[in-house]
């Protein structure tokens, strides 16, 4: 069942030393001043950037060019880091083991004392999108109301498009999730909701509405099968960021230059055409504050 949550922030793991034996440490010792001198390149750490479904990440094509063109800009090597859920992904970045990630506009807002934007795209235009909630073309629905009483399907409990706008909007009617709709469920991916909504698994959906545009175009045998009936306002569309700690480390502010320079690269102009976005600008956290607005008025709603 859909439900708020609040995240507990990711604990720290903790390095236990092992006790070296004499024997082990005058081996190790002799090891170290046999081994041959190591190549600057070689000793360099990959870049890390973290990818959710906020981005189109089952097209191989893409990953690919994404990959060798951070390689490119940075000059060091380069790993994408692809997990199922935005939970996953946050924590990975929250605990340092990403340099970068292209997360979502909630859990920004959720960790914004931690995070530090890094770049923001723009779509048509804009460094903005919108919330969408669909239903399957044939469906009379028009509106919220027609949908209660039936099962939807979202697409994360962290997502802000697919699942707290619309978490917001039952809120604003003392509703929630379990409450409305007659059952729900996540799919974990925004083309999942639509999957699911097209194929008639859920009565409606929410989803991102870039990515629906988006499919629309490259996928238009599956978005239609499927109808917007309800579109958010414009919000800050979903984020690169990177822990604030380490906004002024080597490989974060590759992976920023890299960003923000990727409408003036050919490979770049090629991955922009891809994702059909413009380019990115650095961005400013005053552009999430209508999520974050919305976040906190389900939390005291609980």
């Amino acid at each position: 069942m859909a439900r708020t949550r609040l995240h507990a922030r990711p604990r720290s793991r903790s390095v236990v030393a092992g006790h070296a034996t004499r024997r082990s440490f005058v081996a190790g010792l002799t090891a170290t001043f046999c081994l041959p001198a190591i190549h600057p390149k070689a000793a360099e750490t990959p870049v890390t950037f973290g990818l959710t479904p906020v981005l189109l990440d089952s097209d191989l094509p893409l990953l690919i060019k994404l990959e060798a063109y951070l390689k490119q800009q940075t000059g060091r090597p380069v790993s994408l880091v692809k997990r199922r859920t935005y939970q996953e992904i946050s924590a990975l970045l929250l605990s340092g083991q990403l340099d970068a990630a292209w997360i979502c506009g909630f859990p920004f807002v959720q960790y914004q004392d931690q995070l530090d934007l890094v770049a923001v795209p723009v779509f048509s235009g804009k460094p903005l999108y919108q919330s969408y909630i669909i239903v399957p073309a044939e469906s009379p629905a028009k509106s919220l109301d027609d949908l209660q009483g039936k099962s939807h399907a979202f697409s994360d409990p962290d997502s802000n498009s697919g699942f707290l706008v619309t978490r917001h909007l039952l809120a604003q009617r003392n509703q929630s999730p379990n409450s409305f709709f007659s059952t729900s469920f996540f799919t974990y991916g925004h083309r999942n909701v639509i999957r699911a909504v097209g194929s008639g698994l859920a009565a409606s959906g929410s989803v991102d509405g870039y990515i629906w545009e988006v499919l629309l175009h490259r996928e238009p045998a599956l978005v239609e099968k499927t109808k917007v009936i309800w579109k958010s306002e414009l919000l800050g569309f979903p984020p690169v960021a990177a822990l604030k700690v380490d906004r002024n480390s080597e490989h974060v502010k590759g992976i920023r230059k890299a960003l923000l320079n990727i409408s003036n690269d050919p490979l770049g102009r090629e991955i922009l055409d891809l994702l059909q976005l413009d380019g990115f600008v650095g961005g400013e956290p005053a552009m999430y504050a209508d999520i974050a607005a919305k976040f906190e008025f389900v939390r005291r709603q609980g």
